[in-house]
């Protein structure tokens, strides 16, 4: 199998020791936040929600199957990118989006102060730790896809 498509190196494929570890990453991350109370729907809210932003296509159909067999509902992976102009979402599904939105989208450098302190109080110390990790994971796998421009599978 070649690792170049459309003239781009597969990352991913071409490193798979590499690939391996950020999918070994990735579990254990899943698991504490898991362990830490955080819903597997809203693990499934961070991935698409950054994999849109990123643009990436591969995951943002690998996370919204995954979110929908894990009973997500299809009006609510609709309005995702509409997510503060709705009342679908909980509180803490909020202030975890805008957070994974202010990481995935580093404007000013940083993640500004009022959406780190309105997911901090929302979520226990080791829950906001838990989605920052699973931010900042989904976004490592975006930029691998986009920049292979990796196509979604059916």
């Amino acid at each position: 199998m070649t690792t170049i498509e459309m003239g781009r190196v597969k990352a991913s494929v071409s490193s798979p020791e590499l690939r391996s570890a950020l999918v070994n990453l990735n579990a254990k991350a899943e698991r504490a936040a898991l362990a830490a109370g955080l819903e597997r729907s809203l693990l499934d809210l961070i991935k698409v929600r950054a994999s849109q932003i990123n643009k990436c296509a591969y995951c943002i159909g690998a996370h919204t199957k995954e979110a929908r067999a894990h009973g997500e509902t299809e009006q609510r992976l609709a309005l995702l990118p509409a997510w503060a102009e709705t009342s679908l979402y909980t509180e803490q599904e909020r202030a975890a989006l805008a957070l994974t939105e202010a990481i995935t989208v580093l404007t000013d450098g940083f993640v500004p102060d009022d959406v780190y302190q309105a997911a901090a109080e929302v979520f226990t110390e080791e829950q906001l730790v838990q989605v920052v990790w699973a931010a900042t994971i989904i976004n490592t796998f975006n930029r691998l896809g986009v920049s292979g421009r990796m196509q979604p599978t059916s």
